[in-house]
């Protein structure tokens, strides 16, 4: 993958990439907190974006940042994984939000963005996405619309729109000037978000969060 070529020769890819054990470690000690807690859970599904990988800590992610912008009422179990592709969503991150000891009052997604790198791996990926809209539970959930351009990403676009309208989800608006500017906002490998890419993303997914789960 050109990211594994970049990190062999630039120190900015390395130092980002690096997070990415550290990172996982975090989040697993805090879903074994989370589930001792007795708040109310969110399930995080996705990819590195979702992990945090870019911000300086694991807590300058928006997953940790939205959180303390709503009062921290979630105990939050990250499911994502970096790299992880909608099939991977699928195929490990769903059957482990089914087997939570309760469901979920949140569930957020934001992923395709290692989808949409290659044309290959664009095959089929609106039908992947339309599978995994109709495994979420209607009414709880926020899924992130892709920000790219291409066909495939304006399909899975047209998907959630659909089933926001029918109210099974709730739409975070990615597309448009949302996460403009770019210039200071992207980590060192110029690929994930730094803190202030993060605290914008915290900023998309607040309302519709909000809207989720009845906070004013």
């Amino acid at each position: 993958m050109l990211l594994d070529v970049a990190a062999a020769v630039l120190p900015g890819v390395r130092r980002v990439r690096a997070q990415k054990e550290p990172f996982a470690r975090a989040w697993a000690e805090a879903e074994r907190a989370a589930l001792g807690s007795g708040k109310p859970l969110w399930a995080a599904l996705g990819d590195s974006m979702t992990q945090g990988i870019g911000a300086e800590t694991v807590t300058g992610g928006w997953v940790p940042r939205l959180n303390t912008r709503l009062g921290e009422p979630f105990a939050v179990v990250n499911l994502s994984a970096s790299g992880a592709r909608i099939a991977d969503v699928l195929d490990t991150q769903l059957p482990r939000l089914a087997a939570l000891p309760a469901p979920p009052a949140l569930v957020t997604i934001l992923v395709g963005a290692n989808d949409m790198l290659t044309r290959p791996r664009r095959r089929g990926t609106p039908a992947r996405f339309a599978e995994l809209l109709a495994r979420l539970s209607a009414g709880r959930a926020v899924v992130a619309t892709l920000p790219r351009g291409n066909a495939e990403a304006r399909e899975i676009n047209a998907l959630i729109e659909a089933a926001a309208t029918r109210g099974r989800v709730h739409l975070a608006e990615l597309r448009g000037p949302a996460l403009a500017p770019l210039r200071g906002s992207l980590a060192r490998d110029w690929f994930h978000p730094n803190d202030v890419g993060y605290e914008r993303i915290a900023g998309i997914f607040e309302p519709p969060v909000r809207a989720a789960v009845g906070l004013g």
